[in-house]
């Protein structure tokens, strides 16, 4: 029976450096959630507190009613999928998949029928009696994917499973994973440093920092509204640019940036802005023109990527990555104006 999952102000420590700092995250009873971030930001030791690995020096894990924080890890029924598929490599396939409902007291009949039912369900029932040596990486990690699922876990927790595939079966094992945890309901608990990754498998994102959680949300709003300068850098808004509202016509918001460089925006489009705000902006979300209104700029570095051609700009406001059109480009030199695309911007706090 699947359960939720809470974490309440988790702390930890390597020595006397804090990894985690006052940590607090819940996953709902069949919900996948990923912790997203780049190396040493404290999801991975998260993941191993949870798992028994690892102590906390404060804090609480609880999974449904169970409190599991001083249980050893054979005891808290998680499955686990590692980077690394941890298989093996002397037991075959089946048996392999078999091994946990061994440990559990499974007899053998029924753990052979339940072994061999989730093998089918990844695609494997003819690679039942081979050894893990006699398969390729993405069938090594269903393998592993079907020996954590077939004890029927609460929770299922995984440790950058795709990290050693190949960028298209990446792409394909993500799918299957994400069906398989959909079709069995299990609340999971993904470890990723790749965005798409966590994107695209995920029903909310958690994006880590220095052991603290910045923003708990959907990949759709974490795409679009970014809740401070860190989150928007990691999820691809390029430019931050410092602006000050210096009038206001309605609906309409005349902003300045560095430079006397002036904006109109519309409330509409953004919602409040307060009187000072950081406009931030990917490069799809500035147009570059020849002319109009926009921030004045000098076009660089011009780079194709098929798309179109982006440009390293200097502004008044500093540096500023632009796309431009993929016909009649203007040259790297050229004198421009880049209008942003309300769409493609968000207004951050600028003490964020």
């Amino acid at each position: 029976m699947t359960a939720s999952l809470t974490i309440e102000n988790l702390s930890a420590h390597y020595g006397t450096t804090q990894v985690l700092k006052d940590l607090s995250l819940s996953v709902a009873a069949g919900e996948l959630v990923s912790l997203l971030g780049s190396s040493g930001c404290g999801k991975t030791t998260t993941l191993r507190i949870v798992a028994g690995f690892l102590q906390p020096t404060s804090g609480k894990v609880r999974l449904g009613d169970r409190n599991l924080t001083t249980l050893p890890a054979h005891a808290r029924d998680i499955g686990l999928v590692f980077q690394n598929y941890a298989l093996f490599p002397h037991l075959t396939v089946l048996d392999n998949v078999a091994f946990g409902l061994k440990q559990r007291g499974v007899a053998k009949p029924d753990r052979i029928k339940r072994a061999m039912a989730m093998l089918e369900r990844v695609g494997l029932a003819p690679f039942a009696d081979r050894l893990p040596v006699a398969l390729s990486g993405g069938q090594k990690q269903r393998v592993a994917l079907a020996r954590a699922l077939v004890i029927e876990p609460p929770l299922l927790m995984f440790d950058e499973p795709l990290s050693n595939l190949d960028a298209k079966l990446r792409i394909d094992m993500r799918v299957e994973i994400r069906q398989l945890q959909r079709a069995n309901g299990t609340t999971s608990l993904y470890v990723t440093h790749d965005q798409e990754e966590a994107f695209s498998i995920s029903d909310r994102v958690a994006i880590m920092n220095a052991g603290r959680i910045l923003q708990l949300d959907t990949p759709e709003v974490l795409y679009r509204k970014p809740a401070n300068a860190f989150v928007a850098r990691f999820v691809g808004f390029e430019n931050l640019i410092r602006m000050k509202v210096i009038g206001r016509d309605g609906a309409t918001v005349i902003a300045e940036a560095a430079g006397g460089t002036r904006l109109h925006l519309s409330q509409d489009a953004f919602g409040s802005i307060k009187d000072d705000f950081v406009l931030a902006t990917r490069a799809d979300g500035l147009v570059v023109r020849r002319d109009g209104e926009g921030i004045p700029a000098t076009l660089g570095t011009r780079t194709y990527l098929g798309r179109a051609y982006q440009y390293k700009c200097q502004a008044a406001a500093g540096e500023i990555t632009a796309n431009g059109p993929l016909f009649d480009p203007p040259e790297a030199g050229a004198q421009a104006v880049l209008t942003p695309v309300s769409e493609q911007c968000c207004i951050l706090d600028p003490e964020d």
